[in-house]
């Protein structure tokens, strides 16, 4: 499967709705980063979606490199070379 689009360099602070259902956007091409706006359609991937348990807030990844979607790992971090 091809890599998803790096949607950008940096998490996106969400305030989370107890019960509330999200869609975040894992092909990287939507227009309403974190979220899904359909531009997946053309592409193998779908989003993935999230209920809020609690109210909250959270950081949404959008280097779409987290082993954690839809929330950010730290992966859009540059890893120190030696």
């Amino acid at each position: 499967m091809k890599l998803p689009n790096r949607a950008g360099d940096n998490p996106i602070p969400v305030e989370l709705e107890e019960g509330k259902r999200y869609a975040w956007c894992t092909c990287g091409l939507s227009e309403k980063q974190p979220f899904c706006d359909g531009k997946h359609r053309t592409t193998d991937f779908t989003p993935l979606i999230h209920q809020a348990s609690k109210s909250s807030k959270v950081y949404f990844c959008t280097c779409k490199q987290t082993a954690n979607g839809p929330f950010c790992d730290g992966s859009h971090k540059p890893t120190d070379t030696v």
